[in-house]
């Protein structure tokens, strides 16, 4: 339990009085204040002067304009209706007045016997504070805020005129006003955040706006959101540190392989092609948590694909750029450095995708070299697609396409604010509470400096990829055109192992499952427990989650999962099974740079270029 800086008692043992938000000190409240100011017009200045300049072009606009025709098809269809409007007018002045209600008992009850109208769901962080249920101004502001946004989500899920994208985005839209208007983001009205401003005379909003500048300027004139400490990584040294070699080098992607941990291998090397949205040491974050570490210790020859940061010089570099500079340049290399020409895959998320499509056209082309695919919490149809559908319909694409082709690449930080938006109740407001707010330096965080080492969007690939997969669903469709040739799925007859996640809100599980359609040979449908990146890297150690397996992925998912075996703790272990029933010959360990020159070692030097 927790002590307060002004009474030294705990939180549940102190009163809820008048004095604690008092200021005590006003002449050093003021000096703060004004150092405060001083600092908030640094954070104006770093935002301002890349504009003045002409360095940075706002595009601000765009999305606020998609976010504002939403809610008038929105609201069309309430006000279409003067009785339908009225009903939901009622629906929200009951709960104020239910509110209201509780509040006025809870003041003449001395704030006991009188329970909230309408809690927090279970889980939410935001109103722990022993404050918001026994100061009644708090928890008025905290019970009318649940009431008003709630509402809000009841609108979108009554809309019967609206169609399913416009229903989508605007459920999304009004999340992340709902989350960015919570009383816990305000100093005023969050009394944890009003208690640490008058017991450190507001010292801390003055550490805040240092912060906030810093992270505007690192930014370049936008914010980049500092989640953890990172001065406490570097690659190559606490991180993405399993031991190999750089064995290629292209324009668009480095091949790394690694040292052998066992003196015998499989006989089929191992190639992974992660997403380039992220780079690759997520699956080698840390010796614990690493996938590919853990790969090499079951006797994989483990290759992985490490995509270029891109910039202009990349913006021309499309998805067959990818697949010949990239994928099949791995092959290739992994040839030359084995002599092995069959090769089991690997392919997560976007890279999953493009494996996918790769495998189709090579299937065409007479290039039989993999003899296997797995895909982590990959998507090949996008009918069902996550809330990253939200950014994408014809006006969106057009717009990032525009931006794009002004630099040829899309900025790293467009990307990463997205993905962030995708869970901004996790990934966003918590961090501005903490940073600017409460003026505290986040805690060093691997998995979060990974998230904020982003990456840049080649223009062509990026386009590709909108347009085929998420706005016109081609892949799946046997529409999509590769190298002048028009590739079907069906075409795919290797065995595939297909992993989803049961909480994924980027490659959903119904996704993934129906995705498992599309393919022409044998599939073996796994969903992990938790989500895109919790469910993919969880290592046997950690004993942690669950994993389903089933029969044939066919049908409803429902009835489909209904019938699963649920296992407990990794799928890892499975996958392995799965991949030496497919060939588990041995060989003897190879070592990187026994057939090819070398050209440094891993991670590489493509994964350490910053944006």
């Amino acid at each position: 339990m927790s002590k307060t800086p002004d009474s030294g008692k705990t939180e549940d043992e102190r009163p809820s009085t008048v004095e604690q938000y008092l200021v005590k000190d006003p002449e050093r409240f003021a000096l703060n204040m004004a150092r405060m100011i001083e600092q908030a017009g640094k954070a104006a200045s770093a935002w301002a002067e890349p504009r003045e300049k002409g360095e940075v072009r706002d595009h601000v606009a765009e999305p606020v304009v998609d976010m504002v025709k939403t809610f008038s098809k929105l609201s069309e269809y309430w006000l279409s209706d003067p009785q339908r409007a009225l009903e939901a007018q009622t629906r929200l002045f009951s709960g104020y007045m239910t509110v209201w209600a509780n509040s006025i008992q809870r003041l003449s009850a001395g704030g006991e016997n009188a329970d909230d109208s309408v809690k927090p769901e279970l889980g939410d962080k935001r109103f722990q504070d022993p404050e918001w249920g026994r100061n009644a101004f708090f928890d008025f502001l905290k019970q009318a805020y649940l009431v008003t946004s709630r509402w809000a989500n009841e609108l979108v899920e009554h809309a019967d005129g609206l169609d399913e994208h416009t229903r989508h985005k605007a459920s999304f839209y009004v999340k992340q006003v709902s989350n960015a208007i919570s009383p816990s983001n305000f100093i005023l009205t969050n009394p944890e955040l009003f208690r640490e401003t008058i017991a450190s005379n507001g010292e801390n909003l003055v550490r805040g706006m240092k912060m906030l500048a810093e992270d505007i300027a690192a930014g370049k004139g936008d914010l980049k959101l500092r989640q953890a400490d990172y001065s406490s990584f570097e690659i190559g040294k606490n991180l993405a540190t399993t031991p190999g070699k750089v064995v290629g080098r292209s324009d668009v992607a480095e091949i790394l392989q690694y040292d052998p941990a066992t003196e015998t291998v499989l006989n089929r090397p191992l190639l992974i092609c992660p997403p380039w949205i992220n780079k690759f040491y997520i699956l080698d974050l840390n010796p614990q948590k690493s996938f590919i570490r853990w790969a090499v210790e079951q006797g994989h020859t483990v290759f992985v694909i490490s995509w270029i940061n891109p910039d202009e010089r990349h913006g021309t570099k499309s998805w067959e750029a990818y697949i010949r500079e990239g994928l099949q340049y791995g092959l290739d290399t992994i040839e030359k450095a084995t002599g092995e020409k069959d090769i089991n895959a690997v392919g997560y998320c976007v890279g999953g995708t493009l494996l996918a499509a790769a495998l189709a056209l090579m299937a065409q082309e007479g290039d039989h070299r993999i003899k296997s695919a797995t895909f982590f919490t990959t998507q090949v149809d996008f009918t069902y697609a996550g809330d990253l559908k939200v950014f994408v319909d014809e006006e969106q694409v057009a717009a990032v396409e525009k931006a794009m082709n002004e630099k040829g690449y899309l900025d790293g930080t467009k990307m990463a604010t997205a993905f962030n938006m995708l869970r901004s109740g996790d990934l966003i407001w918590p961090y501005v509470v903490n940073n600017y707010m409460r003026g505290k330096d986040p805690l060093p965080f691997d998995l979060l400096y990974w998230n904020a080492d982003s990456t840049r969007m080649a223009a062509a690939n990026h386009s590709f990829y909108l347009r085929n997969c998420y706005l016109e669903n081609r892949l799946s469709q046997g529409m999509m055109e590769l190298a002048g040739r028009v590739v079907s799925l069906k075409d795919i007859t290797i065995p595939v192992y297909n992993l989803a996640s049961k909480e994924d809100h980027i490659a959903p599980a119904l996704s993934v499952f129906l995705g498992s359609k599309y393919f022409g040979g044998d599939v073996d449908y796994v969903m992990a427990g938790s989500g895109h990146i919790a469910g993919v890297v969880n290592p046997p150690a950690a004993q942690k989650y669950h994993y389903w397996t089933g029969g044939k992925p066919a049908g409803d998912f429902d009835q489909w999962l209904a019938g699963a075996t649920n296992h407990p703790g990794s799928w890892w272990p499975h996958w392995q099974r799965w991949i030496e029933a497919k060939d588990n010959t041995r060989v003897p360990a190879r070592k990187p740079g026994n057939h090819m020159k070398t050209l440094g070692d891993a991670p590489g030097t493509y994964v350490k270029v910053r944006v």
